[in-house]
């Protein structure tokens, strides 16, 4: 492996975060709030990864522009609020840590974030769980287009000084794999999110993990014969 900067960006919800209990309660109450049929669960989670106004819209289809941003506001005061209540939180997946710690064993590897949070939602869901100082780019729906553009991952690349063939995106949603694969970087799927891992490889997926002890090996191996 060479010494050359290199730079693994994470998705956040359904990849280093299970917020699903959280999205789909605050979906359910934006859309019952405007006398809305409430979706299945698989549905709700099916627009992870998009940015917010895109996800609901997704959900809506076409409608009043003042409708969809009244749903996007309930769901976000929604949000706010659930995660004051106990028995809705968003945990990190069962390894993120340990993976980390692995990662940061390496002087040459960055981390950083690719999401379709907010910046303020971001930064609140990695202050709860201590791990804001893990990643030195944090790119969110507040910066750049929606996933699966590229712009998140270009814009990271752009601060780090990392290329695109030491750039990795690891996520659970074709949105981010697809999102890897227009910016010209690795994408890794995790099988532990919200998408199908047959919709990730479709989609580009050089591999799909099982578990985040894989995640330092499989990062490892994309760039061993460098």
């Amino acid at each position: 492996m060479s010494d050359r900067l290199k730079l693994v960006l994470f998705d956040c919800d359904g990849t280093l975060v299970d917020s699903q209990h959280m999205i789909v309660a605050a979906m359910h109450h934006a859309f019952e709030g405007h006398g809305l049929p409430l979706l299945p669960r698989e549905k709700v989670l099916s627009i992870v990864g998009l940015s917010l106004f895109e996800a609901v819209g997704t959900l809506l289809g076409p409608v009043d522009p003042k409708l969809l941003a009244s749903v996007v506001d309930v769901y976000k005061n929604a949000f706010t609020h659930l995660r004051g209540q106990p028995d809705l939180h968003e945990p990190l997946y069962e390894g993120a840590l340990e993976a980390l710690d692995a990662l940061a064993k390496d002087e040459n590897l960055l981390l950083g974030i690719a999401t379709g949070k907010s910046q303020k939602g971001l930064k609140n869901i990695l202050a709860l769980h201590g791990i804001r100082d893990r990643f030195v780019t944090l790119q969110t729906a507040d910066d750049a287009p929606s996933k699966p553009h590229p712009a998140m991952v270009q814009q990271a690349m752009a601060a780090t000084g990392v290329r695109p063939e030491d750039t990795i995106v690891i996520g659970d949603t074709t949105f981010d794999i697809q999102m890897a694969c227009r910016a010209g970087a690795h994408a890794l799927g995790v099988d532990w999110g919200y998408h199908q891992s047959t919709d990730l490889v479709e989609a580009g997926a050089s591999r799909v993990l099982i578990s985040f002890s894989d995640v330092p090996e499989a990062v490892s191996a994309l760039w061993q014969t460098d």
